[in-house]
């Protein structure tokens, strides 16, 4: 009864719908673990929502900017893989990028850097899929970017009314919880 109720745990923990130790996937299954891997990701769901929390001055400019950022990101991953030795390494900075994040939040740090922070997560969002049929990997990109797309624009729908009910102290100490589960996420990934 207990491994019925748990047995998605390792699925989710792993960030995809589809194991992706079989490359051989479906254009279907490619498409779905796109759509599926930066939602069922903690690292990459936060850092998607706490976007919500930065400020859109202009989110015209924002939102497709940071979609290219991370396609670019995960398009890199194909031609460039990252070493097994570095793979722990690299994750860490991806949960630092909460940090970022919350710093961006505080105003102690400029919006730029979230471009390398967005890059990197796609970096490792494509990193997955290394090896894939081109089918499945372009529906895979193809997920990414549905998934990604449809977090940004949610996000930017509901910024201003956040921004504005939590007021500034608020965002100052939403800013710190972000702080920390980047620290943790980072932390636990190091000394694992």
């Amino acid at each position: 009864m207990i491994d019925s109720l748990f047995g998605f745990l390792p699925t989710v923990l792993a960030h995809h719908p589809f194991g992706m130790e079989e490359i051989s996937l479906s254009p279907l299954q490619g498409f779905l673990s796109g759509v599926g891997h930066p939602l069922l990701g903690p690292d990459h769901l936060l850092f998607l929502a706490a976007l919500m929390l930065v400020g859109w001055d202009q989110p015209r400019r924002w939102i497709p900017t940071l979609l290219a950022v991370g396609l670019l990101g995960s398009a890199l991953a194909q031609l460039v893989t990252i070493p097994e030795a570095l793979v722990v390494p690299t994750e860490a900075l991806v949960s630092l990028s909460l940090v970022v994040e919350g710093l961006v939040i505080l105003g102690t740090i400029s919006t730029r850097w979230l471009y390398p922070a967005f890059a990197l997560h796609g970096l490792m969002l494509g990193g997955t899929i290394v090896g894939a049929e081109p089918t499945p990997l372009v529906a895979y990109f193809i997920g990414l970017f549905v998934a990604q797309a449809a977090m940004l624009l949610l996000v930017r729908r509901f910024s201003d009314p956040v921004v504005r009910l939590i007021g500034d102290q608020g965002l100052r100490l939403a800013a710190g919880i972000w702080i920390g589960i980047g620290c943790a996420f980072s932390w636990s990934m190091m000394v694992a």
